[in-house]
Parts: C-alpha cells; sequence; structure tokens
C-alpha cells in the first residue's frame, strides 16, 4: 500500500466512521477502487486507522466527558454487550466478513430502506430523553445491543445506535452525542484487540503507512463531528438512506 493510497483510505475513513453509512463499507468500496489487494494487513489497516477517528471524538468532547463524569458509568454498560460479543466473534468476522463486499453491499441496501422506512413511521419523539445523564443503564444495555449489530461489515455502528436510540426514546442530538462518546472505548478496545494479535507481524514500511492513515483519518473525523452535529438541527437521516441505497446498486450492477 502507497502513502497516497494510505491517506485516500484514512479520507474515507475519518469522514464516514461518524455518519451513519458505514466507514468499513465505504473503506473496502474504496479499496475495491483503489486496486489494493485484500490482504491480512489491510484488514489490519481498516481497523486500527479507527484511532485516529476515536481521538477526533475525545478532543471534541474532551471537557464535556471531564465535566460530567456521571455518564461514564452510562457508556461503559452500553459497552460491555459490545465488548462480550465482539471478542467472541472478532475472529470469524475478520476471516469471513471483511473484505466480504456483497456482505457490505446487502448491508448498506438494507440499511438504507431500515433508516428511511424509520424516519417515515417512528422518527424522533418529542417528549424523549435529552439529557445525557438521564439516560437509565437499560436503556445504555440496549444501545450496547444494537451497537453489536454493527459487526456485520456495512451495517453503520453509527446508525445501529442512533436508531436504536431514537426508538428507546432518546432525542435525535442527545443519542448522536452519546453514539459519538460511545465509539470512544468501543473502537478503542477494537483496535486494541487486533494491534495485539497482528502489530508483531508488520514490517517499518507498514507502520509508516499506518501513521498517515492514523493522521489523515483524525483530521477528516474531526470536520464530519462538527458537520453532522450541524446537519442534524434541521434534516433527518432520510439522505443518508437514500445515499446507502444508491451506493449499493452502483456497486451491484458495477459488479
Amino acid at each position: 500500500m502507497t502513502f497516497l493510497q494510505s491517506g485516500i483510505l484514512g479520507l474515507v475513513e475519518g469522514f464516514t466512521e461518524f455518519l451513519p453509512i458505514s466507514s468499513t463499507a465505504h473503506l473496502m468500496l474504496a479499496s475495491v477502487l483503489l486496486k489494493i489487494a485484500q490482504t491480512d494487513f489491510l484488514k489490519s489497516f481498516e481497523i486500527i486507522i479507527q484511532l485516529g477517528a476515536i481521538l477526533a471524538v475525545v478532543v471534541y468532547y474532551w471537557k464535556f466527558l471531564w465535566h460530567h463524569k456521571k455518564i461514564w458509568p452510562t457508556l461503559l454498560v452500553a459497552f460491555l454487550p459490545t465488548a462480550v460479543i465482539g471478542l467472541a466473534v472478532h475472529s470469524v468476522v475478520k476471516r469471513y466478513l471483511l473484505g466480504n463486499t456483497s456482505v457490505a453491499l446487502w448491508a448498506l441496501l438494507l440499511g438504507g430502506i431500515v433508516l428511511i422506512a424509520f424516519e417515515v413511521w417512528h422518527g424522533e419523539k418529542k417528549d424523549g430523553t435529552s439529557d445525557l445523564e438521564k439516560i437509565t443503564y437499560k436503556q445504555a444495555l440496549w444501545l450496547g445491543v444494537f451497537q453489536s449489530i454493527a459487526i456485520i461489515p456495512g451495517v453503520s455502528r453509527s446508525a445501529a445506535t442512533i436508531v436504536g436510540g431514537m426508538m428507546l426514546g432518546i432525542r435525535r442530538r442527545a443519542i448522536v452525542d452519546f453514539s459519538f462518546m460511545l465509539a470512544i472505548p468501543t473502537m478503542a478496545a477494537a483496535t486494541a484487540l487486533d494491534l495485539v494479535k497482528s502489530a508483531g507481524s508488520f514490517s517499518l514500511a507498514q507502520v509508516n503507512v499506518l501513521a498517515v492513515g492514523f493522521a489523515v483519518s483524525f483530521l477528516a473525523a474531526l470536520l464530519s463531528v462538527v458537520w453532522l452535529l450541524r446537519f442534524i438541527r434541521n434534516h433527518s437521516f432520510v439522505s443518508f438512506g437514500v445515499y446507502r441505497i444508491l451506493l449499493a446498486l452502483i456497486f451491484f450492477f458495477a459488479g
């Protein structure tokens, strides 16, 4: 993998990680377009550059997390289902699902339909929970279960937690903020698990490639978080659903 390819993938990861469109699917499709071979290093690369996106969220929410420590236990409860399920199926997912374009495309398509249907028939409850510190442990546990569905490439961690949260009666802005912060332990754990299993096999050249992807991912994710928080003030997620469907259909017909 070249530095240019690494930078492009870092850009894709950063911009798509926190949008309800699946960064994993976009990384897989971008790799196909860039003609990068589906190797074990590429699979690790796609997981590890998430650290850049994580750092962007830490930077953006640092003051909030520091001054609202009551939310930490709730985030931990939400993280637990994903940790248990992710640890149990990590090897299977990395071996059989990561890099499987067909799985990612079907997940994009069906996820787009779900997003549109949800916004049309359910949407946001105006009397829902808007204070993050009032999210209950029961709601947090269910959010963790919803997030676990994103283990399937193409599902989108953000979409799963945001839709799940709104179904549980949490306001749009509140669940988007919660989803962003929940990404910190979730993605950090996924990256750490992969590093423990794969880091020893990386060459110096591969480490340098990872560093480029990490840096670009951080900058792109920071811009993406700011943009999405502004977008949701006056928009639903229907446009993301339409985008997912169109992207999947384009690749289906192109293939």
